[in-house]
């Protein structure tokens, strides 16, 4: 009955169609479709025009087509191939519909059992990575390269390159959307830059007139939250502390603690954690010399400099476990967890920060004798993401995820992340998490790596 009256009537439509010329091609589509986009969109709003007209917009028909479809599914076509991610990003922000196409090329939530490289990012210049910085929100990624930052969005697209003041980058850290907090082992400083319009914005330097010890202090790692930047800094001497950096006015607000670094358990922290929930800072160092490995973990209260809880090791009162020290050490913020690989045994360990005390690990056991691991934990790193444990023991990637075994209590087991061919890529040297996404980065090797639960990959070079 409907097509009667539309081919009797053509310039009326019913009251839920609407008619839309782009770019000189003819598209009829329901009012709800279009306002699927969000109240505030264009096509929400064009969607309230009066009569019945077909509404002009002078934009590209084909890529309008692609975006019609994703309203219509809430996913993209296949022809939607036939467009670079930046075409369809940019006719989807002129529509106001940008988040629907985010929501649509996103990957799905990051497993570690079922990921695999999706593709590697490799920087126009200087490919070898000396550092990067990963956003938790949407996965997009700040990578340094010599004295280089390239910023990536979520869609992994090539946004901008930053050429720094530095001759190499050890240190970065995502601070806002649109700036990254820098540090060098070569230069003095924390320094801040706009990657989005590539520019420089501040430094700070730790000193203080009353200690000639004190001079160019270098960043060795960068945390922050809602409010405050969190940077250790050491000197030649070794003197070295940590600054809470107010993010408002990027001017220091306090000096944490201080340490002489003569000792093991006085060196600089090489990693910073902010815990959202108790607002507290841990920070650890591992050194490995000829006696083999030794470090400590230590938790701060930063409104009044207080040590909380901290333990070192080699230690006292672990008999069974005395002389494997920690390799690696990281933090699970959310779930309020604390893990250690050991450096002799390749065991991982777990502390909940709820419970501390003078030895509050307890020891993982892998009980499939096919998953077992067998030697140490040299060149090993420790990464928290999402309730998973990402540890990368010399090229290969595993994954140690928590399950309930029924009984309310929490078990974790153990699962290799590569293939045997990834594994082969090189020595493992950061991981960190963004988004759904996990990056990876390997000694000697140019670009990072992208992992996704996906089963496709190719590769992205700018």
């Amino acid at each position: 009955m409907e097509n009667e009256i539309s081919n009797s009537t053509p310039n009326t439509l019913p009251s839920d169609r609407i008619k839309l010329n782009v770019g000189g091609k003819l598209f009829e589509t329901t009012i709800s479709t279009l306002q699927s986009g969000g109240p505030d969109s264009l096509l929400s709003t064009l969607s309230t025009r009066p009569g019945h007209d077909p509404i002009f917009v002078d934009r590209d028909p084909e890529i309008f087509s692609v975006l019609l479809s994703l309203l219509r599914s809430n996913r993209l076509p296949s022809t939607a191939c036939s467009f670079s991610k930046q075409e369809l990003a940019d006719e989807a922000l002129f529509y106001g519909i940008d988040s629907n196409l985010r929501d649509a090329v996103s990957p799905p939530p990051l497993s570690g059992i079922d990921a695999s490289i999706v593709s590697t990012i490799f920087p126009a210049s200087d490919g070898l990575v000396s550092s990067f910085t990963a956003a938790a929100d949407d996965g997009s990624v700040c990578i340094a390269h010599g004295g280089q930052i390239s910023f990536y969005d979520h869609n992994l697209t090539h946004l901008s390159t930053v050429r720094t003041h530095l001759e190499d980058i050890t240190s970065i850290r995502h601070v806002w959307p649109d700036v990254a907090a820098v540090g060098s082992e070569s230069a003095a400083g924390i320094h801040f830059y706009n990657v989005s319009s590539a520019r420089y914005i501040e430094s700070i330097h730790w000193t203080d007139s009353t200690d000639p010890r004190i001079y160019k202090a270098r960043v060795s790692s960068i945390a922050d939250s809602s409010s405050q930047i969190f940077a250790s800094f050491e000197c030649p001497h070794r003197e070295n502390c940590i600054l809470s950096i107010d993010k408002s006015t990027l001017q220091i607000s306090s000096e944490i603690t201080r340490q002489s670094g003569s000792a093991t358990k006085n060196t600089v922290p090489g990693k910073l954690t902010w815990l959202p929930e108790t607002g507290a800072i841990i920070g650890s160092a591992v050194t490995c010399g000829a006696f083999g490995y030794s470090g400590y973990i230590r938790m701060w209260d930063p409104r009044n400099g207080e040590v909380v809880w901290e333990t070192s090791e080699p230690g006292s009162g672990r008999s069974s476990r005395f002389g494997d020290s920690f390799a690696d050490v990281d933090v699970d913020a959310g779930g309020l967890t604390l893990f250690k690989v050991c450096s002799k045994s390749g065991d991982l360990a777990v502390a909940d920060l709820r419970r501390l005390g003078d030895d509050p690990w307890v020891y993982i056991n892998e009980k499939n004798p096919s998953m077992r691991i067998i030697g140490g934990a040299s060149n090993c790193v420790l990464h928290c993401y999402k309730s998973q444990v990402f540890v990368g023991r010399e090229g290969s990637l595993e994954v140690w995820s928590k399950e309930n075994n029924g009984d309310g209590e929490g078990l974790y087991r153990r699962n290799f992340v590569d293939k045997e061919e990834d594994s082969k890529r090189g020595v493992i040297r950061k991981i960190e998490g963004g988004g759904d996404r996990l990056f990876v980065s390997r000694e000697n090797v140019e670009g990072i790596e992208v992992w996704e639960s996906s089963h496709f990959s190719d590769a992205i070079l700018v």
